[in-house]
């Protein structure tokens, strides 16, 4: 049987501390018994085939439907990202909508955004050296050449989460905590993240790893985080949780940026909390409480939207104007036209 992976600490933290940290809890690794999700079809041919697992759950977190092992541990990556919002409103984080928005957010880098995370920082007498996230290019990909043709490189603050990590260094003022060292799990700031987590999703982290930004990251099953996103979406706005979900709402551009496709559907469906994570993960919450978690197994993002939208015209979801129907159809292309789609596959037969 396979042995725990080595957690990898942040650069200048105590390495055999966060290591011992993460294999108290981490267990062996096993793939999920995931199923085909998305179809690939060109010319009539289905050329590849996207596994995975999905769960929808009512407002009481039982199971509506489901397909592959929806209970199975996995890293919900930039998907917790509104569940780390909750506890840092908890502990005191108190912000324009539009930037608590930005807190949530898996940003596409463009100027609004990266502005947004300078006027947290400059809100709470902090600047871009409390910063404690990777670098990288703008994730939005007109806003990356836009930042390239300006001569422009990584950047701390260019890079996709970095609202979260300006609150998250806020927050750590707010509250008279140490900024420097604030992502190690041990800090009070990521304690009080870990037991949010653990509350809204109900359940103990399975293991615990680095997210690519540098931040503490657990590993829950996608039957926990649906029932996490229904409980956000259904929350009082007086609420931790329904004054972030009611900032998501607000301004969907801030969460993601235009063109992306969690901007569009929140945008589409009134009251629909959505956001995304690397690794192929989709969340969405409605108002009524019901949630939904698609977790792709090979990472493919454009795999995503087919069978999020296949799960929720199951969930009888409609959209103002039909925008969801604009939203239904990936075209595969030959030689600059359309031969083909890229489509949801009959996964609820597989139950």
């Amino acid at each position: 049987m396979p042995t725990p992976h080595a957690l990898a600490a942040p650069a200048g933290a105590d390495t055999a501390a966060y290591a011992a940290a993460a294999t108290a809890v981490n267990a062996p690794l096993r793939a999920p018994r995931h199923v085909p999700l998305v179809e690939v079809i060109r010319d009539g041919l289905v050329e590849s085939v996207h596994y995975g697992s999905l769960i929808a759950t009512g407002s009481d977190g039982e199971t509506l439907f489901s397909a592959g092992e929806p209970d199975a541990p996995m890293y919900p990556r930039s998907s917790l990202k509104p569940l780390q919002a909750v506890a840092l409103v908890r502990a005191g984080l108190d912000l324009p909508a539009e930037l608590l928005a930005l807190t949530a957010a898996s940003h596409s880098g463009a100027a609004k955004h990266q502005e947004g995370a300078r006027r947290i920082l400059k809100l709470h007498g902090l600047d871009e050296t409390a910063l404690e996230n990777s670098t990288d290019l703008p994730y939005g990909l007109d806003e990356r050449e836009e930042w390239l043709r300006a001569g422009n490189q990584r950047s701390q603050v260019a890079q996709n989460c970095s609202g979260k990590h300006a609150s998250m260094a806020a927050t750590c003022v707010i509250n008279g905590w140490p900024v420097k060292g604030h992502l190690h799990p041990e800090h009070p700031l990521q304690v009080l993240v870990k037991d949010t987590i653990t509350e809204l999703t109900g359940e103990d982290a399975a293991a615990i790893s680095t997210d690519g930004c540098g931040t503490p990251l657990f590993a829950h099953s996608l039957h926990a985080m649906a029932r996490a996103y229904g409980r956000l979406a259904a929350a009082e706005e007086v609420t931790a949780e329904g004054i972030v979900s009611r900032a998501m709402r607000r301004h969907p551009e801030m969460v993601a940026g235009e063109g992306r496709d969690v901007t569009a559907l929140m945008r589409a469906v009134p009251g629909l909390l959505a956001k995304d994570g690397f690794e192929g993960l989709q969340l969405v919450g409605l108002q009524d409480g019901r949630g939904l978690a698609i977790k792709i197994s090979d990472g493919g993002d454009r795999a995503r939207l087919p069978v999020t939208l296949r799960a929720l015209a199951e969930l009888g979801i409609e959209s103002d104007g039909g925008a969801l129907a604009s939203l239904s159809r990936e075209q595969v292309l030959g030689g600059g036209r359309p031969v083909g789609v890229i489509r949801a596959a009959e996964f609820l037969a597989t139950n």
